[in-house]
């Protein structure tokens, strides 16, 4: 249901008070003065802290730095005079016990009127003395529609006209901002060349990534790791490079579904959080982080809120990539206890999203714990696929030496002795790994010398690796994968032998 539909059904089924958190006054003003005269031709009022009310010439300045005789206004009016008051800002005056107590009032009187109160805010913040009378209702940001009218209005304004091509890109890129960035950056560009150009697509992006930054919920990933930056999690590669073009108009006109989601379980240090940056780079689509911790506020309703925001500016950004690093960490604790359920509300809220979504956003979540994990998490139907990254075999050990010996030493790569050092580094994760080769390059560099095949050995021989010091969880997400709960990420057969000794 659009926004649209769904506020003109509140208004014809008499709701008194609807808040809407929004930062797009003006295009929410716009779409309800529209509504209202849709719906039994009703008055839009308009009130402010400053000016007080100012849509008609009889009313000015009525209310004026005085929120309670704004709402006193509605009072004086008569029964049959239908209307819809907007109350800019109105949620700064909510803990004050008159108007608290003056919205309750007006919310029985007004349910046999066709007025309806509107209060537009930036952000959720009910008090729990009015979470009852509140009806929350959500504006999107601007569709693709709405953003290629905008761009074409701007064209017309300064005479210019692109191809399509170049359009689609603007519109596309634009997506997940509201139609006054949009304006602003647009706008900066023509003033900047005289007129819109291939290269205004990369201000646009970068419009986008102050707009994410500025929620403080999501943050715009940059990408270059890329598939074979992987070394091993052969199935796990396969997979994802059958679905390369699973976003595209030719895949949908097959009769595909957009691609739901990943879910990779494994310990630290495997590759999991790689891979989500490999995907984004590879399939070309932006990578958004969510660090859920993020998700939850102090106030009441302010988690929920900013679930409900970053969903819809996932949305808006879609086709792209959600990544939810250490998602166990952040649900571990939905039984409520000690948040008053918040963490269970905002988990609902985003499992209930992850089996409905309809829009192109691909989730990749990754787990270390996976006893942590909700059963509602591992159902079918909310990632495409869970796969288990496990420590790496010798193959897959030299194949990780061998990507990151080519990025450190491109020329010198045959000096060293891949075969040994993965033969010698048992239960070594590729982070292990990695760190291993850091510490060599140190032993080299303290004595005036490039590292070799010895010191990448002496480095590995003062790690201990996490596969020695959490033998236990290892053994349970073995066994757990053993027992058929999720894929292996990795082709090796030595591999499944291994997990199959451990049942």
């Amino acid at each position: 249901m659009s926004f649209s539909d769904e506020f003109e059904l509140l208004l014809r089924a008499c709701y008194p008070l609807i808040y809407i958190p929004t930062s797009e006054e003006e295009r929410l003003e716009v779409a309800i003065a529209r509504s209202a005269k849709r719906v039994g031709n009703r008055t839009l009022y308009i009130w402010d802290f400053v000016d007080g009310y100012q849509d008609n010439p009889n009313n000015a300045g009525v209310g004026r730095r005085n929120p309670l005789q704004a709402l006193e206004f509605l009072e004086q009016l008569p029964e049959k005079v239908a209307g819809v008051f907007l109350l800019r800002d109105f949620h700064r005056f909510l803990e004050d016990i008159s108007i608290a107590r003056k919205l309750r009032n007006l919310a029985r009187r007004l349910k046999s009127q066709a007025k309806n109160i509107v209060l537009v805010a930036p952000e959720i913040a009910i008090p729990p003395d009015l979470t009852e009378v509140f009806t929350v209702v959500d504006f999107p940001l601007p569709t693709a529609g709405e953003i290629r009218a905008e761009v074409e209005r701007l064209l017309t304004s300064g005479g210019q006209s692109l191809d399509d091509t170049l359009l689609d890109d603007l519109v596309r890129s634009a997506q997940g901002l509201s139609v006054e960035r949009i304006r602003r950056v647009l706008t900066r560009a023509i003033a900047a060349h005289g007129k819109l150009e291939s290269e205004d697509v990369e201000w646009v992006l970068e419009e986008k990534r102050q707009s994410i930054r500025q929620t403080q919920i999501l943050d715009f990933y940059p990408t270059t790791e890329q598939i074979s930056d992987i070394g091993g999690l052969d199935n796990l590669k396969d997979w994802l490079l059958r679905r390369g073009g699973a976003f595209s108009e030719r895949a949908r006109a097959y009769g595909l579904p957009h691609p739901r989601g990943l879910l990779l379980v494994g310990i630290q240090g495997t590759g999991k959080s790689l891979t989500a940056k490999a995907i984004a780079h590879h399939w070309h689509l932006p990578l958004l982080r969510l660090d859920v911790g993020r998700l939850f506020g102090g106030l009441v309703g302010e988690s929920e809120s900013r679930t409900r925001q970053m969903i819809n500016l996932a949305e808006a950004l879609s086709p792209c990539i959600l990544w939810i690093d250490e998602i166990d960490k952040a649900f571990s604790g939905i039984d409520g206890k000690g948040d008053s359920g918040t963490t269970s509300r905002v988990f609902g809220t985003f499992i209930n999203w992850l089996a409905d979504k309809q829009s192109p956003v691909f989730v990749v979540a990754t787990a270390n714990n996976i006893q942590t994990l909700p059963p509602e998490m591992l159902r079918k139907g909310r990632f495409d696929e869970i796969f288990f990254v496990g420590l790496p075999s010798q193959e897959e050990r030299q194949a990780i030496f061998e990507v990151h010996l080519s990025r450190l030493r491109p020329h010198n790569l045959k000096n060293y002795d891949v075969s040994r050092l993965a033969s010698e580094t048992p239960d070594f994760s590729g982070a292990e790994i990695e760190q291993t080769l850091i510490e060599a390059m140190h032993i080299g560099f303290s004595q005036n010398r490039d590292f070799t095949t010895n010191d990448i050995l002496e480095a590995a021989s003062q790690i201990v690796p996490l596969a020695r010091t959490a033998q236990e969880q290892i053994q349970y997400l073995q066994n757990w994968a053993a027992a058929g709960k999720a894929r292996l990420a990795s082709r090796d057969s030595r591999l499944s032998s291994r997990i199959q000794r451990h049942l």
